[in-house]
């Protein structure tokens, strides 16, 4: 069973920006997750959040307060390691793809669900990842 869930940044994005296309998948899912568990963000999906806004501060208001901030676990980047020179080895685009490994990682680590727009890439190298995300 999983302990919460973190939440990347393209669902909190449609969210803040009411995407036409993907905000009401967003809201209904991350309504969910708040209603299943602790939800959390950690250091990247925050940099990847800041690009929406000038001033830190601005950020810090659109979060809504539930939303945990976590650091990001050492195992969590020695299996995004691996995930990428897995998914290179079988023929994975040279850009950079590192991050969403290691968010995706730390969900798998901490037995966390991730609520993504967007399905991680080879996730079948991380096996005990639950996911929810579009079909």
């Amino acid at each position: 069973m999983a302990f919460g869930t973190l939440v990347d940044s393209n669902v909190l994005l449609d969210v803040f920006t009411d995407d036409p296309r993907w905000g009401d998948w967003s809201a209904e899912h991350l309504a969910s997750a708040f209603d299943a568990g602790p939800v959390a963000i950690n250091a990247l999906i925050f940099a990847e959040l800041s690009v929406g806004f000038d001033r830190i501060e601005d950020l810090e208001d659109a979060l809504p307060d539930l939303i945990h901030r976590e650091d990001l676990p050492w195992e969590a980047a020695f299996l995004a390691g691996r995930c990428f020179l897995q998914y290179r080895s079988l023929g994975g685009a040279r850009r950079s793809p590192l991050p969403d490994f290691y968010i995706a990682a730390h969900a798998a680590t901490t037995g966390r669900v991730l609520l993504t727009r967007d399905r991680p890439r080879r996730v079948d190298l991380l096996p005990t990842l639950e996911i929810i995300c579009p079909d």
